[in-house]
């Protein structure tokens, strides 16, 4: 006996979404590298750094129709990006940009914040190695700022993913910067 059960069409519908998957992944890894290039170039205070963040957000727009689809992947990307942008205002205008500045989602600008606490710390190093103890400190205050502003977030990890190993892993980074810096 023979029956009908749409296998085929699901199939279809399959590979459709594998070929998305496809072109996100290998849009996500193009972002990310961007974003990394641009970090790089922030420390090296080289000017490309704007040039690879207009190349991330070019990325974007092509991701953000897929965010629907392929969350995991994309909010990884949003996250990446978040902590680049943060690093650059905090580099360029000694300030952390607020939610509503960057138009990322909520849980990827969370962790991009955790995550560019230990950005901050390299900087505050260098600085440190540098000479310039004024703005060594500058970037501490704003590593202290960042991570006091996030503390009474308590949630699960369903609610915000990796979100309290992170803000135990900038803790951390915070307690070993404050020994430099005394």
């Amino acid at each position: 006996m023979k029956i009908d059960l749409g296998i085929k069409r699901l199939e279809e519908i399959f590979s459709e979404k594998e070929k998305r998957l496809d072109m996100v992944l290998s849009e996500s890894r193009k972002v990310v590298r961007c974003c990394s290039n641009a970090i790089k170039a922030m420390h090296a205070h080289d000017q490309s750094a704007r040039k690879h963040l207009e190349e991330a957000e070019a990325g974007l727009k092509a991701l953000a129709p897929h965010a629907g689809d392929f969350p995991a992947q994309v909010d990884h990307v949003y996250q990446e990006y978040a902590e680049a942008r943060i690093v650059l205002c905090a580099i360029d205008e000694k300030r952390i940009p607020s939610y509503g500045e960057l138009g990322v989602p909520p849980v990827p600008y969370l962790t991009g914040l955790l995550d560019a606490v230990g950005e901050l710390k390299r900087e505050m190093y260098e600085c440190l190695r540098k000479g310039k103890r004024e703005d060594a400190e500058l970037y501490f205050s704003l590593m202290e700022a960042v991570y006091d502003e996030l503390l009474p977030l308590r949630f699960s990890n369903s609610i915000l993913p990796e979100f309290r190993r992170k803000q135990d892993a900038a803790r951390h980074q915070i307690e070993q910067a404050r020994g430099e810096l005394l």
